[in-house]
């Protein structure tokens, strides 16, 4: 197990309005604010959406991902963590949950997610952390490096 102990900096509260992509519009933001390290909560509607729901099969590093895409008007709601990295800028990894009709989906949100009417987004950024996202050589993925271990 890795960790960072840090404290609360500043929180912000952003409103996507129609046809904003959600991805997009959240990584802008963090970088304009200079925000290093955080998380975002979020929830709202989304038109068109990529998610990625696992892969096929639970190996390490993952293969192929099941690929979703989003189509229509979407309920969602989601977490992302925001960390550096390798060339110092924020990189923000999403994971949302959304439902039209009877069908519910969860998973990595990436790519491109196109807001339908309204997505309302709580960013609370940390402080004093040391942590960056980088790529870990076992998964292939990019994941966050933590300072101290237990």
């Amino acid at each position: 197990m890795q960790y960072s102990e840090g404290r609360l900096g500043r929180v912000f509260v952003i409103r996507l309005e129609d046809g904003e992509d959600l991805i997009e519009s959240i990584q802008r933001f963090v970088a304009k604010k200079g925000v290093a390290t955080g998380m975002i909560h979020f929830l709202g509607a989304l038109k068109t959406g990529h998610l990625i729901t696992g892969p096929k099969e639970p190996t390490i590093p993952p293969g192929p991902p099941f690929v979703e895409d989003l189509d229509g008007a979407w309920e969602t709601f989601g977490v992302a963590t925001i960390y550096p990295g390798d060339g110092g800028e924020p990189m923000v990894h999403i994971h949302a949950s959304a439902g039209h009709g009877d069908k519910a989906l969860t998973g990595c949100l990436r790519e491109r997610a196109s807001t339908y009417l309204v997505v309302e987004a709580v960013v609370f950024e940390f402080l004093g952390l040391d942590a960056r996202r980088c790529i870990d050589e076992s998964t292939g993925l990019h994941l966050p490096h933590l300072k101290e271990r237990l």
